[in-house]
């Protein structure tokens, strides 16, 4: 299991990357590009993540994951319980948000300092 600690810990590692409060909850932002967000509760994370592939997502594991909130589903979002994932997982979700939200170059450099990192 893992915690709000545990994405903080990895999530702050990235370049860019920061951790905003935004009405009384966690988010970690490239720029005002939000790529993942605490509940309140920190039970849950809300991350990047591609619209057309939620559906297989959720289909493949749906006691991890979760569609966005139906306020939420024209962005590329997705929902996960932190309680379901192991830390592996979780670093490779952020990863995968962050990548989304930060340009080409940014990633480029990040995989050529972290090669065992690139998917």
């Amino acid at each position: 299991m893992v915690t709000a600690e545990d994405v903080r810990a990895f999530a702050l590692t990235l370049p860019r990357a920061y951790e905003a409060l935004v009405r009384d909850r966690v988010k970690y932002r490239v720029g005002r590009i939000v790529f993942l967000s605490l509940s309140q509760d920190e039970t849950r994370l809300g991350f990047a993540y591609p619209k057309e592939e939620r559906d297989a997502l959720v289909a493949a594991e749906p006691i991890k994951f979760a569609l966005p909130l139906p306020s939420d589903l024209r962005y590329n979002w997705m929902r996960c319980w932190l309680a379901e994932i192991e830390l592996d997982e979780l670093q490779e979700l952020i990863l995968d948000a962050w990548r989304m939200v930060v340009p080409k170059k940014v990633w480029r450099e990040y995989i050529e300092a972290h090669p065992s990192r690139s998917a």
